[in-house]
């Protein structure tokens, strides 16, 4: 009985993959990614400069799920926007305020700390400011898309 059971915990975890967006070919599979090793990069154009993101499951350019970490300066702000598709964001370190609406208003804010959590279905409009360093995870559907309520806002659309 030992036996079954050392072989069966051993073909099991030859279907783990230790990895970063590289997950092993075929069923079963999974992607475990340690803290230490998470791969930042530069944000995308579709959000102010100083942020840095790492994905961590599947390809938010691409449809299908996806799972990526952003990591915010202090005092960094997102104007008001909104998303195509559902979007969960949970609060890994620091504080992340967030606050409903078609205006930045400070009052509005909500302050959510590390291992809070949120919802919000599509198209709603919603701003964000940090306080400290912070880093969220966004659970989401691609492609991720953010649209500006105010256009002017969008930094893709900034003059150099």
């Amino acid at each position: 009985m030992r036996a079954i059971l050392l072989a069966l915990t051993l073909s099991l975890l030859g279907g783990v993959a230790v990895a970063q967006g590289n997950p092993t070919v075929g069923s079963p599979h999974a992607i475990i990614v340690l803290p230490d090793q998470v791969t930042w990069s530069s944000a995308p154009p579709s959000l102010p400069a100083g942020a840095k993101v790492a994905v961590l499951d599947g390809d938010p350019k691409q449809a299908g799920p996806f799972a990526m970490r952003i990591s915010l300066p202090d005092g960094y702000r997102i104007p008001p926007h909104s998303h195509p598709a559902v979007e969960r964001v949970t609060v890994i370190e620091g504080t992340f305020q967030l606050g409903m609406g078609d205006k930045f208003d400070e009052a509005a804010l909500k302050s959510l700390p590390a291992g809070a959590f949120v919802s919000m279905e599509p198209g709603t409009r919603h701003f964000v400011r940090s306080k400290g360093k912070t880093i969220v995870q966004v659970n989401a559907t691609g492609p991720w898309k953010l649209t500006y309520v105010n256009p002017a806002d969008d930094p893709r659309k900034a003059t150099p």
